[in-house]
């Protein structure tokens, strides 16, 4: 497995990443924690270091399952987690509300989007807890509060930091402006976003900007969801609760079109030997700027399959023809 630097924070982790939000099993239908503890194991096993978590994930249940399965794993992994989503309507913006299972508007939850540097000390002592752990490599703002001060909030990680209870700094869904408030108040080692072959917004602004200043990229949702694993076929059904259950967005038309685009990556996908899944994977991480791509496993099975794409690098030639489909099929 290789290994990247986590920006300038001199923190290595693998360039493929366990994503803990689906083992949370909210908005994906619930979770089997044993099989999740097995699919953690399996990643560590498969040479996984970063894990990356966030309190929402199933509201605790994330990082609680995280925690127990890296008992006497624990000096082997980076772990991140995020700050800034809490659930309370008196402070910052709503974010969102939601229900045990999935976004609901007249749920009873309500998120809201809030960064003061009270709320993330007290956030970091209660993700310390889940995690069983006596420090974070990585804290991350889960989403942006335009509420507080950057300069309030990222004072509030340089102080944790300088307790030893956290070890690097970043970011998620931010915009290029946003990372460089944070940067004019203290070191930023990377930022956090939605990147797949089939959503590259951040090409234009935040990659560049990351590449120029030294930040780490983690990718989510790299397979859009499991859109471009060449799994979901057009007749599959989605449980109660699953974010793709009746989203338009996984209509079995759209996998149709998807599955298509996949076929002219089988050249590429056979040279290599690999599935198509772990060359998807490969694909994101030989992209400018990009370092990591966080990957979800629900069980061993896909644990191990996410690793090993981690070994698989792909020449320019390779890259030629897929982006080559990727224009056809844009």
């Amino acid at each position: 497995m290789r290994t990247r630097p986590l920006g300038l924070s001199g923190i290595e982790a693998s360039v493929v990443a366990f994503g803990a939000w689906a083992i949370g099993g909210w908005r994906w239908g619930g979770t089997d924690e044993a099989q999740s503890v097995r699919a953690i194991h399996a990643a560590v096993d498969a040479g996984i270091t970063l894990f990356d978590t966030a309190p929402v994930y199933g509201f605790g249940l994330s990082d609680s399952i995280l925690g127990s399965a890296l008992k006497g794993r624990r000096d082997k992994v980076v772990l991140a987690t995020k700050c800034g989503l809490i659930c309370d309507p008196t402070k910052g913006a709503k974010h969102f509300t939601t229900n045990a299972l999935s976004f609901d508007d007249d749920a009873l939850i309500q998120v809201n989007r809030y960064c003061g540097g009270e709320s993330i000390r007290r956030e970091v002592e209660a993700s310390l807890r889940r995690l069983k752990t006596d420090r974070i490599d990585l804290l991350q703002t889960h989403w942006q509060d335009t509420t507080t001060p950057f300069a309030e909030t990222m004072g509030a990680m340089l102080e944790l930091k300088k307790q030893g209870k956290i070890r690097a700094i970043g970011v998620c869904n931010a915009t290029s402006a946003q990372m460089a408030e944070y940067r004019n108040a203290g070191q930023l080692d990377s930022d956090q976003e939605r990147y797949s072959m089939l959503a590259r917004e951040i090409e234009k602004d935040q990659l560049p900007h990351c590449k120029q200043h030294g930040i780490a990229v983690l990718a989510y949702s790299p397979l859009a969801q499991g859109l471009l694993t060449g799994k979901l076929t057009a007749d599959r059904a989605f449980a109660l609760g699953d974010l793709r259950k009746d989203n338009p967005k996984f209509a079995g038309d759209v996998r149709a079109n998807v599955a298509a685009l996949l076929a002219k990556f089988e050249p590429v996908r056979e040279k290599h030997g690999v599935t198509m899944t772990q060359l998807v994977i490969a694909w994101t991480l030989s992209q400018p700027g990009l370092t990591h791509a966080l990957c979800g496993a629900r069980n061993e099975q896909q644990a191990i399959e996410n690793a090993k794409a981690g070994d698989v690098e792909l020449s320019a030639d390779d890259l030629r023809v897929m982006d080559a489909a990727l224009g056809e099929g844009a």
